[in-house]
């Protein structure tokens, strides 16, 4: 029996809603893709403005949340139309359910509670597709992290029977999915800033949203004191199972550590050379994890595989193993975190448990989700 899923994801780098139409080939949790299809939709600037303003303490949030919830909700479902169009040339396979992840804005297990802004009532009646939002709160619950959600999608799509595999998703925020071969205990955990600080950086001193191909970057040189710096945060050395967002890594965080090197160091620093070592922050984090696991393969997915100067730096840190795209593994770098919330809809909807309590540190495994039906079609 072939099923067809859609996922929506919109990240921790606030830039676009990616949407995956996915048909899988069989019911059970290893069923494969057959064919899935991709959209994509930028955030518009006011609305993300709006977003990051949100991920701190202001006024009226109640409001401000619920509107920006409703306006990020029409941009999911325009990509969810998207989808359906392109679904429509390839013979209409019928939409069980989509997953819509939403947009985090808390992230704070250890209070218990995780919040992303999305209207789950309100996508099922733009779409007409039974919805699944709210993925992460019956792992908190359980007192898990509630992320990262992905290793276990990881786990079916990539895992290898010969090597031991790093699935690296480089967002916002790093996460890695540890895979051993042939199949054993996965793990996983965030490893830290991914793109947040090098695009908050880079939109300060630039102007520009991100540092494309991390060009800025490798126009600056490393600082070694201030790397020395920052990796002083106490959540680089806690143990797993750890999660963490925007809620740590702002630039308030940065501007902390600059003034700390200051007060030591006489040496002035040019913007470049502090993007430069923001990017040798997000891959010293990413490398120290990969190496700890003695991974042979590090596959790299998001939007951070596409800028060559990290995947440089990565390479670099990691002379022996071997670092590409997913593109390698066959799924699209910029499409693996959707097809994710698609798997997790479909285990929502098949009523299997989709968490692993090994990287998250929940009491169980626990069925994810909660689910709004689609509207029925008017009688006449």
């Amino acid at each position: 029996m072939q099923d067809a899923y859609i996922g929506l994801m919109s990240g921790t780098s606030v830039d676009a809603v990616d949407g995956v139409l996915a048909i899988f080939d069989g019911e059970t949790p290893d069923a494969p893709v057959l064919q899935s299809l991709f959209a994509s939709a930028p955030i518009p600037a006011a609305l993300r403005a709006e977003l990051l303003a949100l991920q701190q303490p202001g006024p009226d949030e109640l409001a401000r949340a619920a509107l920006a919830a409703i306006a990020l909700t029409d941009l999911y479902a325009n990509v969810t139309r998207t989808l359906l169009a392109q679904a429509s040339r390839i013979g209409s396979p019928t939409v069980r359910a989509l997953g819509a992840h939403g947009q985090t804005v808390r992230h704070r297990p250890e209070l218990g509670y995780t919040l992303q802004l999305i209207n789950g009532a309100r996508l099922a009646q733009a779409t007409h597709c039974t919805t699944v939002v709210d993925f992460r709160s019956a792992d908190v619950a359980a007192g898990g992290q509630g992320a990262p959600l992905v290793p276990a999608f990881h786990a079916l799509a990539f895992a290898s029977r010969m090597r031991r595999r790093a699935i690296v998703n480089i967002g916002g925020i790093a996460n890695v999915s540890l895979l051993p071969a042939g199949g054993g205990s996965v793990t996983g955990f965030d490893t830290g800033p991914g793109n947040l600080l090098m695009d908050a950086w880079c939109e300060q001193h630039q102007g520009l949203p991100y540092d494309a191909q991390g060009r800025w970057a490798a126009s600056g040189a490393v600082v070694p004191g201030l790397l020395s710096q920052m990796l002083t945060e106490p959540y680089f050395s806690l143990s797993p199972p750890k999660s963490t967002g925007r809620d740590l890594f702002t630039l308030a965080w940065l501007t902390t550590h600059l003034d700390a090197f200051k007060a030591t160091h006489s040496t002035a620093l040019k913007s470049e050379d502090v993007q430069a070592t923001l990017s040798a922050l997000t891959a010293r984090t990413i490398a120290q994890a990969c190496l700890a696991f003695d991974a042979q393969e590090c596959r790299v997915c998001g939007g951070g595989a596409l800028n060559t100067h990290l995947m440089e730096r990565l390479a670099a840190l990691m002379p022996r193993m071997e670092v590409t795209s997913t593109t390698s593994l066959g799924i699209d770098p910029g499409a693996v975190e959707a097809l994710a919330f698609a798997w997790l809809a479909r285990e929502r909807m098949a009523g299997r448990p989709a968490n692993l309590p090994a990287v998250t540190g929940a009491a169980g495994p626990r069925v994810l989700g909660a689910v709004y039906p689609a509207p029925e079609a008017p009688s006449h």
